[in-house]
């Protein structure tokens, strides 16, 4: 049973009441607690030692990347975040100066964005670090972006580059909480999410959701020079090459559909909207790349097209749980 197999069983029946807009199944909760005009966005996620990140690791880069992904997920519904709970489990042996380490990395960031630290739980948990942040954020209503308004003939669109994850980005990735409202407040978004799990993997909630299929042009896919290098068998300056042969290698196309922790935002809007986007966002974020790389149609899978056709794409992204 891989991961999202686990999620759907254990979401099929959960309880529910009247707060609840949209519950499990997206980027974060969706609920109405009566705030005038806002609704409450409610997310929880975690990071651990293993799996995440390594004892080797910066202990400030451990803790921006557990806030961070949060945050990711608060932008993928175009939302602000406002306040969060940490708990922290650590192993007998903890070092404090490594846990202060970690509390500087997450409060710095934290401060950037204006989220107040209101508390946890502090917990032993044998052999390794694990850390869990539940955040909360509003949006303004009718502004709430989620993954199941895509419709055929929609163009997609990816912020940044893909595949740059295991040369550092996971730990170094920016939050596109500025950029998700700026979009949500200038265009009709019909889908986002945030890509976490790789282009392959995550468009697929997406599809799933809209019950509709993608088709995405291979040229298009903005894959990273980290991802490229890599390929290749060679490092960025001061970056390590991974260890691994080189028939091992990924290409780098395939390594932008599957590696994960890119934390981009990846949406749909009306194609008719597709240029004027394009060149609003080209003055706004003169520095962040915005690509359209394929569209929604009608049917469901996704589909890869270069100069000779089109084929199924079956490569899944990262899953928890998976050989």
């Amino acid at each position: 049973m891989n991961e999202f197999e686990l999620i759907r069983r254990l979401t099929q029946s959960l309880p529910t009441n009247e707060t609840v807009v949209a519950g499990a199944g997206d980027d974060c909760a969706l609920l109405d607690l009566g705030v005038p005009g806002r609704l409450i966005l409610f997310k929880t996620d975690a990071v651990v030692e293993g799996v995440h990140f390594t004892r080797e690791t910066p202990p400030e880069k451990i803790g921006r990347k557990a806030l961070a992904r949060c945050l990711s997920d608060i932008a993928a519904m175009a939302g602000t975040p406002t306040a969060a709970l940490v708990t922290l489990a650590l192993p007998r042996s903890f070092e404090a100066d490594f846990v202060a380490g970690i509390y500087a990395g997450l409060t710095a960031l934290a401060e950037r964005f204006q989220v107040a630290i209101v508390g946890g739980e502090t917990t032993t948990n044998p052999e390794r670090i694990l850390i869990s942040i539940a955040l909360l954020g509003m949006v303004d209503k009718g502004k709430q972006v989620l993954r199941s308004g895509a419709r055929a003939g929609d163009a997609i669109f990816v912020t940044g580059e893909l595949g740059g994850s295991l040369a550092g980005k996971h730990l170094d990735f920016e939050p596109r909480i500025v950029e998700a409202r700026w979009l949500a407040e200038h265009f009709h978004l019909h889908a986002m999410l945030d890509l976490s799990d790789g282009l392959a993997g995550d468009l697929r909630h997406i599809l799933r959701a809209g019950k509709v299929g993608a088709e995405l042009l291979k040229s298009a896919l903005p894959v990273s020079r980290a991802a490229k290098l890599r390929a290749r068998g060679l490092a960025e300056a001061g970056q390590p090459v991974p260890r691994e042969p080189a028939h091992g290698r990924k290409p780098a196309v395939l390594a932008a559909l599957t590696d994960g922790e890119d934390f981009e935002l990846l949406f749909t809007v009306a194609s008719r909207e597709a240029v004027k986007l394009l060149d609003a966002w080209k003055k706004k974020f003169p520095a962040l790349k915005l690509t359209c790389i394929g569209k929604i149609v009608a049917g469901d899978g996704i589909v890869l097209r270069d100069k000779n056709g089109g084929q199924k794409l079956g490569v899944p992204g990262y899953e928890h749980f998976q050989d």
